[in-house]
Formats: structure tokens, C-alpha cells, sequence
């Protein structure tokens, strides 16, 4: 749903998709309240799924036409933001559920109401976002934003950058998923195991502002390159490692590759990019990165099967290093930047 949603945005107004997302979010949770089988549950589900899909490649395009000269590190600060919520969210639930354990049935309906609070607080923000010269404009015709989701599609250097997010969102997928696995086999314990994936995701979530204003300076596309290459060399080093500490920093030196990367890629997207087809090309990113994020898990659980855990991570590091080196061969670098707009 993200390149529909982005084309959407290029038609109608970046502002206006973001409003309606909100929307959404503001209305979806009150209505698991009424739920009483399957099939209306499934229906919600794919309702409130609808506002996730626009919600974030728009953001992303919006901050990127109203913050030019410091999108990086706006787009991080919108990534962390995103982050501490997805942090925050379970353990509000879980104290919510706690506090009400003797009652469960109206602790859920307490959760539902918390979360459409949430979303009436995101409706009445949305109408706060600044107008920008886009955001001004009559929508276009169908005929025009096809015309400009073409030149956007057609353009390699959003497409092989979103690969390079694909390719490290892969790697992500593999250790979210295995090293938690690799370490319990190797005898570390839960705990153990939590600290790695929590001092992983709070390395991303603090440096992701900090690279993209890095990535404001000094340009991106060595930054991207050098930062999946990194990235590269971390997760395909958990496999020579058996012991708490060193995997524990190849977790935080991984984070941060992370950072470095996704830090730089969104930005260089929207660099790449015109104005009018900003939210084509953030749909782009987001259906490929999910590609990648989604393919990660299964190709290395196959691996994993025939070869073992501990090659799972060496098979993300070649797709990773590979991903990184077409960018590199290919001369994004040295092209010519569309727009600044």
C-alpha cells in the first residue's frame, strides 16, 4: 500500500493524505469496541493497516518539503520519534492490562480508548503541520501524477538506493529473528538475549538524528555505502562469536550501522526526487525496505535449515555487501541531483 499511498499524495496533497491517515488512526481503535467475530475484526484490521501504510512514506515526504537544507536530521528525529513509540506502546498496554488483571475484558476496551485518544491527539496535530508551496496547490490530474510516479520509478538512483535499505532492513529481519535462537543455543540466557535487541533498537533510535545531521554536512552517499559495509561486517561476525560481551557490542555496532544508513537513504531519496513526486518515492522506499525486512527471516530460516543458524548471518552479510557495492559501482554518486526542491 505504500506506492499507492504515495501516489495519492503527489495527486491530492501530501497534507491532506497525512489528515486522513489520522483520521484512521483516530477512529480505527473505537471500533474494536463493537467487535463480536472473526470476519469484523479481520475488516478492522485492514482499516487501521491502511493508515500505517500512508502514514509513514507520507510523513517522510512531508518533513522532506518543509525541512530542505536539514531533512536528514528531520527525517531521523521522525524515525526516533516513531521508534519511542513502538517502545513505549507495550509497556503502556502491558501496565494497562496489570492494573486491571481481574478484569481483562475492560482492560482491553481501556487500551482501545487509550489508543484513539492517541489518534484524536494525531488528528489535531495533523491540522497544525505548516502549508508549504505543495501543499497549497490544486490537486493534479490522474494523467500528470502517472507521468511523474514514471519519471520517479524510472529514476535509478531512488530504486537502487531503496534497495540498499532493502538490503540492510534483510539483515535486520535475520538478527531480530536468529539471534535471539543462536544465542539461547549457545547458552546465554533470556535476559541476555534482551539486552542485545534492547540496547540495539535504543543505539538506532538516539543516533538516527545524529547521522542524518552528519549526512547534512558531509553528503550521503559515502555514508550509505561505508555504513552498510559496516553493517555488513557485523551481522556477518555473530557466527564467530559464542560469549555475551562481543556479541553484545557487534549488537550496538550493528545499531548504529543501522542508524548510518537509514539515516541517509530516506534523505537521499527526497535529494533525488521533485517535489511533486516526493511521495512516489517514499512509497517506493517503503514497499521495497518491506520487501527486504519481510524476505530476511525466510531466506536465512532456509539457510539456517540446510546450513545452520550461525550461516544465516554470513548469507545477510554477502546480500548486504553486495547491495552496498552495486550502489557504489553504479555512479549514484557522481549523477546529477534532479531537484532541491
Amino acid at each position: 500500500m505504500s506506492i499507492p499511498a504515495g501516489i495519492f499524495a503527489d495527486r491530492l496533497g501530501k497534507k491532506r493524505m497525512l489528515v486522513f491517515s489520522s483520521i484512521v488512526f483516530s477512529s480505527a481503535p473505537f471500533l474494536y469496541l463493537f467487535v463480536t467475530n472473526i470476519w469484523q475484526l479481520a475488516l478492522i484490521r485492514l482499516y487501521h493497516g491502511l493508515a500505517t501504510a500512508i502514514f509513514i512514506p507520507v510523513s517522510m515526504a512531508l518533513v522532506s518539503d518543509i525541512f530542505k537544507k536539514e531533512r536528514g536530521e528531520k527525517i531521523g528525529w521522525f524515525s526516533t520519534s516513531t521508534l519511542v513509540g513502538r517502545f513505549l506502546a507495550p509497556l503502556v498496554g502491558g501496565g494497562i492490562i496489570g492494573a486491571l488483571v481481574f478484569n481483562p475484558g475492560i482492560s482491553y476496551k481501556v487500551i482501545y480508548l487509550v489508543c484513539g485518544m492517541a489518534g484524536i491527539i494525531t488528528l489535531l496535530l495533523s491540522f497544525k503541520i505548516p502549508d508549504t508551496a505543495e501543499t497549497k496547490k490544486e490537486a493534479k490530474s490522474w494523467q500528470e501524477t502517472f507521468r511523474v510516479f514514471k519519471t520517479v520509478i524510472s529514476n535509478k538512483g531512488i530504486v537502487i538506493t531503496s534497495a540498499v535499505e532493502a538490503a540492510i532492513l534483510f539483515a535486520y529481519g535475520t538478527f531480530e529473528t536468529f539471534l535471539p535462537l543462536y544465542s539461547l543455543k549457545i547458552g546465554l540466557s533470556a535476559f541476555e538475549v534482551g539486552i542485545f535487541l534492547s540496547l540495539q533498537v535504543i543505539t538506532l533510535a538516539l543516533m538516527k538524528p545524529v547521522m542524518g545531521r552528519f549526512s547534512d554536512r558531509h553528503g550521503r552517499e559515502a555514508q550509505i555505502f561505508f555504513g552498510a559495509l559496516t553493517g555488513s561486517l557485523c551481522i556477518g561476525s555473530f557466527s564467530l562469536f559464542n560469549s555475551f560481551i562481543p556479541l553484545l557490542l557487534l549488537s550496538i555496532l550493528f545499531g548504529f550501522s543501522l542508524s548510518v544508513v537509514t539515516s541517509a537513504t530516506s534523505a537521499f531519496i527526497a535529494d533525488l526526487s521533485v517535489a511533486d513526486g516526493r511521495g512516489s518515492a517514499m512509497g517506493i522506499l517503503g514497499s521495497i525496505m518491506d520487501i527486504g525486512h519481510t524476505t530476511g527471516p525466510l531466506v536465512s530460516g532456509i539457510i539456517a535449515v540446510y546450513f545452520g543458524i550461525s550461516k544465516s548471518f554470513i548469507g545477510a552479510s554477502l546480500v548486504l555487501a553486495l547491495a552496498a557495492c552495486i550502489f557504489w559501482a553504479s555512479g549514484i554518486r557522481k549523477g546529477k541531483i534532479i531537484s532541491q526542491s
